[in-house]
């Protein structure tokens, strides 16, 4: 009898402990047990190959845990490719959820559009479950990120999530990209379209050549006000008039609904006003307090995006600020 106890108790503990190396091993590629960040977000497929996690147009908050972009992800033949995986380890966590939902294949390719880190402190979760997956950016966004961003970033999201963040590291994209460069992942080519300054000075842009997507980065917005301390008017619309001889039909904002490259145009008339009625009422001597009623009323097909109320001052301000300039 205690010879068939000890066997038994000997079992439940070789039971437990490989139960304990099982969680240890799943928790470190990041699929182990939900986090919960992504449940009430469905990935989206737009396109025979790609599919996309539409993030609430919130700004980061403790409710939301950080979790604002549109993270990307192509399915290849072989592996899998992700475009802005997000704002933390956490949220890139919850990103891994959502792919291995789809497909057991390797993320072999990261690609990130820019220097703010609600797009691309997400890398981490990915390097810990991937160690040999490449990721590319912007050289100038590298730059700055090495420079103070990435550290910058990181306490941001802290401070604006309570905490939920914390356990967040930098692993910044270690290959540069070049304007028009093409990277070949299997059966998928991904084209990168940089800029000097349209958002900010560190903007990639991505077609998913075979699926006819674009991944704008925060050079688009949809239904969501953009930040532009750091970038440009002039520059960000240039972009988007680019963007729109494209060869694409799907557009995937940085915030806010996919849908056409009409998703283009609407931003691209969305600053052109702003930016133009600035220009000519600089030139009549009128005050930026004088300016925003009439742009505020020339703008009300874009009242209901999200922080209107709280930005249009800040960005009539950047706008006069860089006409003076020109």
């Amino acid at each position: 009898m205690k010879s068939t106890a000890k066997l038994k108790f000997n079992a439940v503990l070789l039971c437990a402990v490989s139960l304990c190396i099982l969680s240890l091993l799943f928790a470190k590629v990041g699929f182990a047990k939900g986090n919960g960040i992504m449940d009430a977000f469905e990935a989206k497929k737009v396109a025979e190959y790609s599919w996309v996690v539409f993030g609430p147009l919130t700004p980061p908050n403790p409710q939301n845990k950080g979790f604002m972009n549109n993270p990307l992800f192509t399915i290849t033949d072989k592996s899998v490719i992700v475009i802005d995986p997000g704002s933390s380890l956490q949220v890139g966590e919850a990103l891994l959820e959502k792919i291995k939902k789809q497909t057991d294949k390797p993320v072999t390719h990261v690609f990130n559009s820019h220097v703010h880190g609600d797009h691309w402190l997400g890398n981490q979760a990915i390097k810990n479950a991937y160690p040999d997956v490449k990721i590319y950016a912007h050289p100038v966004m590298i730059e700055e990120a090495k420079a103070g961003e990435a550290e910058s970033w990181i306490n941001l999201m802290h401070n604006l999530t309570e905490g939920a963040t914390d356990g967040t590291e930098a692993v910044i994209a270690s290959i540069t990209l070049e304007n028009e460069q093409e990277v070949k992942v299997d059966n998928i080519t991904i084209k990168a379209y940089l800029s000097e300054i349209a958002h900010t000075k560190t903007d990639a842009m991505f077609v998913i050549v075979e699926d006819k997507v674009l991944v704008t980065g925060d050079n688009n917005f949809n239904q969501r006000m953009p930040r532009l301390d750091d970038g440009s008017f002039p520059g960000n619309i240039k972009v988007l008039e680019d963007a729109m001889k494209l060869d694409v039909d799907v557009v995937i904002p940085g915030h806010g609904p996919s849908g056409g490259k009409e998703v283009l145009s609407n931003f691209r008339d969305f600053l052109s006003i702003i930016y133009e009625t600035s220009k000519e009422m600089l030139d009549d001597d009128a005050e930026a307090f004088e300016m925003k009623p009439v742009i505020v009323e020339k703008l009300a097909k874009y009242k209901d995006w999200e922080s209107f109320d709280d930005t249009i001052g800040k960005l009539i301000s950047i706008a006069v600020l860089e006409a003076e300039n020109e």
